[in-house]
């Protein structure tokens, strides 16, 4: 792998950049609109800055991961060089179909075609183009430069070689790999959307309060974060499309999204990229201030 290209500069897409690009490969990166693009270097640069800050990088490392991002607001330009591509657009599956066929004619034949999707179905993404024995899920973590997993899904028709140098090239970048089989929510969301969802069916019910329930499994679970707080910094809105996913896969009614989530997203609480969801982010402090019910 020598030349990568990402497709989406938001949270996950100028993560996933970040990371390539702070372990040398050249990168670039798509997005279709350029003050997209200028935020998603600012973005980069702070949390390069973070890292200087706690000895993990020196000022020329900065500085060359930086060097090693070249932006495109044309998809075409951007994948034409690329081993690896890798979308990381909105969980829209309509938009990902669109993307994967223009990836799969402007990269060049060799190229590995990857999705960052945390639920849409590789499979189906690999059936709208030519060769669905490159295309394979590689599912990050939020935040991209600090979590270690990256789930790696194999689709179908998806090649042992394939799958075989995602892995490689996934320990190469400081991350560990796990495969997952390609069905609905893979392994990741397919534990933790649903106890997500419960969480909130259990505040929606009354059994207990935001905090309440945050407390508990942080206390009682050693979970690093509440399941609300994780809902809100995932975004209400992913948690909801990652559950019809889920619910449309399997037409399991346990898998059914409660109507106080789809209430929120509908509202446009989304949680914390809106500033409000079961918590309130739009104080400027890192404490943490329930939203929903006040």
């Amino acid at each position: 792998m020598k030349q990568i290209a990402v497709i989406g500069s938001g949270t996950m897409g100028n993560g996933i950049a970040h990371v390539f690009a702070q372990n040398g490969y050249p990168v670039s990166l798509i997005d279709i609109k350029q003050d997209a693009l200028d935020r998603a270097l600012g973005t980069i640069g702070k949390n390069l800055d973070r890292q200087v800050a706690k000895g993990l990088l020196t000022e020329e490392q900065k500085a060359q991961t930086l060097a090693n991002i070249s932006t495109y607001t044309s998809l075409e330009a951007g994948v034409k060089t690329a081993d690896l591509v890798v979308e990381a657009a909105t969980e829209n599956v309509n938009l990902k179909l669109d993307i994967f066929r223009q990836m799969d004619a402007f990269a060049p034949a060799g190229a590995i075609l990857a999705s960052n999707t945390s639920s849409i179905s590789i499979t189906l993404l690999g059936s709208v183009t030519k060769r669905p024995e490159q295309v394979i899920g590689m599912h990050f973590m939020n935040p991209v430069p600090v979590m270690k997993l990256v789930e790696i899904i194999n689709g179908y028709k998806t090649s042992r070689e394939v799958s075989d140098r995602i892995t490689a090239l996934s320990k190469a970048i400081g991350k560990v790999p796990a495969e997952s089989a390609d069905y609905p929510g893979f392994i990741a969301n397919r534990i933790l959307m649903p106890m997500i969802n419960e969480a909130i069916i259990i505040l929606h019910e009354g059994v207990g309060g935001v905090e309440e329930i945050d407390t508990v499994m942080k206390l009682g679970m050693a979970h690093p974060m509440g399941p609300l707080q994780l809902a809100d910094f995932i975004g209400l809105d992913v948690c909801l499309a990652i559950l019809r996913v889920l619910h449309d896969g399997f037409g399991n009614p346990k898998y059914a999204p409660c109507p106080l989530l789809v209430n929120m997203v509908t509202s446009g609480n989304l949680g914390a990229k809106s500033g409000r969801g079961f918590y309130d982010y739009s104080h400027g402090t890192k404490d943490l201030v329930v939203a929903y019910g006040k």
